[in-house]
């Protein structure tokens, strides 16, 4: 029998090496012919990615690769800091592949390499090897022909980010409905990321194939403008997704067990309970955080809240747990015992679990596409509340295109360094709150019936296990 190894590239940090892992599960549990070596790039002196790798269970289809550290030159931007990483690390990339290709017979013969949509730069290693690059594509498709357009505008009509700033509206052949330029991801609309993004979006296009972590049934509109628009028809797509890490993650030291969170919720009536999650690297400042508080205590809501201390402001850290005893200091006085009996403030979440639980009724949320995907998979509906990235698209995608998710803002953004536009008062939040647990039924039933979807999606003869398949002949027939 013949086997194909393929080497997969994450991108450093957590959140995109626990999706890369799960989908290299998911194709090796498919298809006992394909063996596949994970490549972990890591950020000098970063131990976060420990804690997921060391519990990973290596076998003769899956093999991870830790490789050597690189040093940078200090203060860095996070931006500059990338590139330089992926630039050290070619010659690692290059020796750790050169050593699986001298133990072909042990290893399979190597048929591609699946690289993270921020590690297009290793394109031209795949290139030296003979085989074809697909970029594993952590958001949704929409997003992605977004992406696709904007390098298009720039390129090809000299556009540049102070002239998209001038408009209000782009007509984007992803997007059913004009993207308002608000819901752009604020680099985008930054001249100093002009040759960052430029650089970013034609190592897309220089891919063989994108694998994006979404499904036809979620983004049909999305899906079909890949086959339908001439600008994108060239490009293979093959949405394989939810591809979901619904086990718990490994806690980081709390000032909350999860156990009692959960435990909490089993006493909770149904669809209850709003829980308030922002994300691994989203946190607020004191202002925004009592107004979040005096929004949740009028609305008389159950609650969770995850409240993450920000990192120093200035630095690019991730935001940690507050010690239990500061919560007082933070929050408005007595609020605490006031909510005691309808609700807990925690630090680290278990976010899977709280929203598989029946109690958990609405989820205030920052719209990260593993966030957006969750929710979504769990049936819990979302309230918007976008804060980097391409959060404040998947926020319009949900609330105007998908009418999945009412909307608590659409464009609130915080910068690099965790300056952000404006306070979200607390009426607008309390609003939101309302309004996804008790109000829209309408959209608490679409969500629903989504989550049947992206259930079956995965099962034989649904549309993610159809692309899979696709996906395992192309790689099989580089061999």
């Amino acid at each position: 029998m013949k086997k194909a190894q393929v080497v997969f590239i994450p991108s450093p940090g957590v959140g995109h090496l626990v999706s890369t892992l799960e989908f290299a599960k998911i194709l090796i549990n498919r298809d006992n012919r394909l063996r596949i070596t994970v490549l972990v790039i890591k950020f000098p002196n970063s131990t976060e990615t420990d804690v997921y790798t060391k519990f990973i269970p290596i076998s003769d289809s899956l093999n991870l690769i830790n490789l050597p550290e690189c040093s940078l030159p200090p203060n860095m931007d996070r931006r500059s800091a990338m590139i330089a990483l992926l630039e050290a690390q070619k010659p690692n990339v290059k020796q750790a592949v050169s050593n699986l290709s001298t133990r072909e017979g042990q290893h399979g013969h190597l048929a591609a390499f699946v690289v993270d949509m921020f590690c297009t730069r290793m394109i031209d290693i795949a290139k030296e090897f003979s085989v074809p690059t697909l970029v594993f594509y952590t958001s949704g498709v929409a997003f992605l022909g977004l992406m696709y357009h904007l390098h298009t505008l720039l390129e090809r009509d000299s556009l540049d980010s102070t002239q998209l700033l001038q408009l209000t509206e782009l007509v984007v052949p992803s997007f059913a409905n004009p993207v308002p330029t608000k819901s752009l991801p604020s680099v985008v609309l930054q001249k100093e990321w002009e040759s960052f993004l430029m650089g970013y979006w034609k190592g897309l296009k220089n891919a063989d194939g994108i694998i994006v972590n979404s499904f036809e049934e979620l983004e049909s509109h999305a899906v079909d403008s890949f086959v339908s628009n001439a600008d994108l028809a060239s490009l293979p797509i093959y949405p394989v997704g939810p591809i979901l890490n619904l086990e718990p993650k490994t806690k980081t030291k709390g000032n909350d067990d999860s156990d009692d969170t959960i435990k909490w919720l089993d006493d909770q009536p149904p669809s209850s309970v709003i829980f308030l999650c922002f994300g691994s690297r989203g946190s607020f400042y004191e202002d925004q955080i009592k107004e979040i508080a005096y929004a949740i205590e009028n609305s008389g809501a159950r609650f969770i809240w995850a409240l993450r201390k920000p990192p120093p402001k200035g630095t690019m850290d991730a935001p940690s747990n507050y010690p239990l005893v500061h919560f007082d200091s933070i929050l408005p006085k007595g609020f605490l015992d006031r909510t005691a009996k309808i609700g807990k403030v925690i630090g680290w979440a278990p976010q899977a679990q709280i929203l598989a639980h029946p109690a958990t009724g609405g989820f205030v949320s920052h719209c990260g596409w593993n966030s957006t995907l969750e929710s979504i998979y769990f049936g819990v509906p979302i309230a918007t509340w976008p804060l980097s990235a391409e959060q404040p698209t998947n926020a319009f995608e949900l609330v105007c295109e998908l009418k999945m998710a009412v909307e608590i803002a659409l464009d609130y953004r915080v910068g690099y360094t965790g300056e952000h536009n404006y306070v979200v008062n607390a009426e607008k939040i309390e609003r939101g709150i309302r309004s996804v647990l008790y109000n829209d039924e309408e959209i608490r039933k679409k969500v629903k019936e989504m989550s049947e979807k992206s259930r079956k999606t995965l099962l034989e003869g649904g549309s993610s296990y159809n692309y899979l398949d696709r996906l395992i002949d192309y790689i099989m027939n580089q061999i």
